[in-house]
């Protein structure tokens, strides 16, 4: 039990120093060397938990969900809005102030796609497509809850706005996430509003429809 306890350290550790250099490097400029000398361990007991890099760059990945997705964007959105609509805009809200910290790193999971991109459909690959599909899902969910038209397309959309805004921020606009917040409220508040257009249609077209079924059958009628 102890050695499979201090296993589980070392493994840490090793996600630990990868996820700070990644992060902050990219996975092509850092060195499995380099890990190994910022962990502290031996090449050997590198390898018994990481039998590649490859390996070790998809724990990175899932590390980075854990804690950028599931416990900042998801958790966070949720303590600072209480409605479905008012948590998607709170995305951008989040952002303007990750944005605006010293260590902005951007996003992983788009910096290792493009790392990654043109050498094949390999593992890592997959598992940034993958871990950005999981963004997407969260916020396609956030539309539905919020009754908006067409959750999936909005969805789609709306990542494009996130991910643009990251970019911009990253060659320098300091304003990416206000531009991207009014953008992202524009495409919101046009699809609540065809939702909201059709509801309040169907009453009066049900009462038309249903006016005009006597006479409909009146003019049928024949001798």
């Amino acid at each position: 039990m102890a050695t499979r306890r201090s296993s589980a350290v070392v493994r840490e550790k090793l996600v630990d120093a990868a996820y700070e250099l990644f992060s902050r490097q990219g996975i092509r400029a850092v060195g499995v060397d380099t890990i190994i000398a910022r962990a502290g361990v031996a090449k050997m007991t590198f390898y018994r938990h990481f039998p590649s890099k490859e390996d070790l760059v998809v724990a990175f990945l899932e590390r980075r969900e854990q804690l950028w997705t599931r416990e900042w964007l998801e958790q966070e959105i949720k303590r600072r809005a209480t409605t479905p609509r008012e948590q998607l805009l709170a995305i951008f809200e989040l952002f303007e102030e990750w944005f605006q910290r010293d260590d902005f790193e951007g996003c992983s999971f788009i910096g290792t796609m493009l790392e990654t991109s043109g050498n094949g459909e390999g593992r890592v690959l997959s598992a940034t497509r993958r871990h950005l599909a999981n963004v997407r899902l969260l916020v396609e969910r956030l539309a539905q809850e919020a009754g908006l038209r067409e959750p999936k397309e909005l969805a789609w959309n709306l990542q494009l706005i996130m991910a643009g805004s990251i970019v911009a921020a990253g060659y320098g606009d300091t304003l990416a996430a206000r531009r991207a917040r009014r953008s992202a409220e524009m495409l919101i508040d046009a699809a609540g509003t065809s939702v909201h257009r059709r509801r309040s249609i169907r009453p009066s077209a049900a009462v038309s429809s249903a006016r005009s079924r006597p006479a409909n059958r009146q003019a049928s009628s024949g001798p």
